[in-house]
């Protein structure tokens, strides 16, 4: 079914949403006319005449999503559930269970039950999985199952849920939730504030500079700023948060796209709370959107320190536009530069590979730009830091034991095998680490490696071409010495599994706060940002 909807024929949709009203628009207006009558027709026969009952709603909803995959991963389209979500995000509010929660295909998982809000309360704990939301089967509901948790403060749900192989059933009254931009801040010693800035909504801003004059009270003369793991949010709280730093009047970022209207530049319009105080910005590959041009700014303008590692490369600026029936979508509409003139986008979704996958832009195809001191900074690849802390890198082995959820679940294992007095103090043995290794290959767990396809390719077409004779013991070779990586994989990044792991226990006893905490003593990015901190000619010499 999806077939008859896709690519090819579902493209003028997509060219109505994205072109109507634009000189695109007015200058294609008759192929754009006749692609919409050939869709409809086509969409109205499928739904008289399919031998199965169809769903139109299901059909559009599939029609839709097919044609955007062509585009780009943040040109999306928004039911009327989705533009509540959106509107949460955004503005940080939420009422629901108070806890962060993963979908899977047949149930929910709790990741995070936030510290003194309705699930904790209720006894939730991360790596519960929900199956039944009052009387709806998880596994049965067809559209994001976490949406049943969600609804008016004050009134009650029942969940149902498997903890350890036994089902529980608890009641929970939801509540209202504001979910802070700025989670955490502290002084991490008797000069040194520290702030997290976990998303850029409309209150990012305020609770920076509100965190900021606090910790300066406290007697903080330098900061830290935590961006890692920041996926971004509103341009207009970027240039906010970047003007906490640098004076009035300063660019901060340029739009530019092929409608007119929104070519932009965006200037910082307020005085800053602070031009001169040492400033540290910590980044990381989940570092993107707002926080790269938060981070992107601040470099360019020497006005602070980067640390950490490259960020993800996200150079694209969306906007919504309201569809009908309360429904919107998210249009890419530009790119942005930063004050150097960089874009940092990192993946070309407009001149894929073969297998229709966007292209990452080459490091010999960087382009490099200026400082205002004159030092060199580079587009095409996200944000490359001042200085970077290398282990924090995420590797292939690390991604792919992360992303089967491994470090997580061995997490849940062990916070119901052991006990934790000592936050600051906690370290993850080499005991600990070596059942974690047996827990990894108890899952059978196994990954393919780039390399190994783009061999199995080559001995395939070699094959076809009756070279494989010539080329077997070479192949052999880089199969075993493969082998031998994979193998030792695991030992090689046990400092970066280690960190992943630390982190997750932490979460299970004293929550993000007690890892924000942890953090300020033992994280290993805080520390370098602090050394260079501390010595005020090495922190002066980056910055030339």
């Amino acid at each position: 079914m999806k077939n008859l909807l896709h690519k090819n024929v579902l493209f003028p949709v997509l060219a109505v949403l994205i072109f109507f009203g634009t000189t695109a628009f007015k200058n294609d207006f008759f192929e754009i006319a006749k692609q919409i009558e050939i869709f409809t027709t086509l969409f109205k026969e499928i739904n008289m005449n399919y031998v199965d009952d169809t769903n139109p709603g299901d059909l559009m909803d599939t029609a839709i999503k097919s044609m955007l995959d062509d585009l780009d991963p943040y040109t999306q389209f928004y039911n009327e559930q989705d533009v509540e979500a959106s509107r949460i995000n955004n503005a940080g509010d939420y009422t629901g269970i108070g806890a962060k929660v993963l979908t899977l295909k047949d149930k929910l998982v709790i990741v995070e039950p936030y510290q003194n809000y309705a699930a904790d309360k209720a006894g939730l704990k991360a790596g519960d999985e929900i199956i039944k939301v009052d009387k709806v089967t998880v596994a049965d509901f067809k559209d994001d199952a976490a949406n049943l948790l969600q609804g008016a403060a004050g009134t009650e749900v029942s969940v149902t849920y498997k903890r350890q192989g036994k089902t529980n059933t608890v009641k929970i009254i939801r509540e209202s939730l504001e979910i802070k931009a700025v989670p955490h801040y502290s002084m991490v010693d008797e000069k040194t504030g520290y702030v997290v800035l976990r998303k850029f909504n409309d209150k990012a801003s305020s609770e920076t500079i509100s965190a900021i004059k606090a910790l300066k009270n406290q007697g903080a003369t330098q900061l830290i700023l935590d961006l890692r793991g920041n996926p971004g949010g509103l341009l207009h709280e970027a240039v906010n948060v970047t003007n906490i730093f640098v004076p009035k009047d300063q660019l901060v970022v340029t739009t530019k796209s092929k409608v007119k209207k929104y070519n932009k530049t965006y200037y910082t319009q307020r005085d800053a709370v602070d031009t001169e105080i040492p400033l540290v910005v910590l980044i990381d590959g989940k570092s993107a959107s707002a926080s790269e041009i938060v981070s992107g700014a601040l470099q360019d303008m020497d006005r602070a320190v980067v640390v950490g590692t490259r960020s993800f490369g996200k150079g694209l600026v969306q906007r919504p536009k309201p569809l009908t029936y309360g429904t919107q979508m998210k249009i890419t509409i530009s790119r942005y530069y930063t004050p150097s003139g960089r874009c940092i986008q990192a993946l070309d979704y407009w001149n894929r590979d073969e297998n229709g996958k966007a292209t990452r832009t080459q490091q010999e195809n960087y382009n490099a730009f200026k400082t205002r001191n004159g030092r060199d900074v580079f587009d095409g690849g996200g944000v490359e830091p001042d200085m970077e802390v290398e282990f924090s890198k995420h590797t292939t082995i690390t991604k792919a034991i992360s992303n089967e959820n491994l470090v997580f679940n061995f997490a849940t294992e062990f916070y119901y095998d052991n006990k934790i007095e000592d936050l600051k103090s906690f370290s993850l043995s080499d005991s600990d680490f070596k059942k974690f290794k047996n827990y990894i290959k108890a899952s059978g767990f196994n990954f393919e490696t780039k390399t190994e396809v783009a061999l199995h390719d080559a001995i395939r077409i070699a094959e076809e071409e009756e070279l494989k004779a010539v080329i077997n013991a070479e192949y052999n070779d880089l199969t075993q010495a493969l082998q031998a990586y994979k193998s030792n994989a695991i030992d090689s990044n046990k400092t970066q599994l280690k960190a992943l792991l630390t982190d997750e226990i932490i979460k299970r006893y004293f929550y993000s706060e007690g890892l924000y905490t942890y953090y300020t003593a033992n994280n290993s990015e805080i520390k370098k940002g602090l050394s260079i901190l501390n010595n005020p000619s090495q922190y002066a010499s980056i910055l030339r």
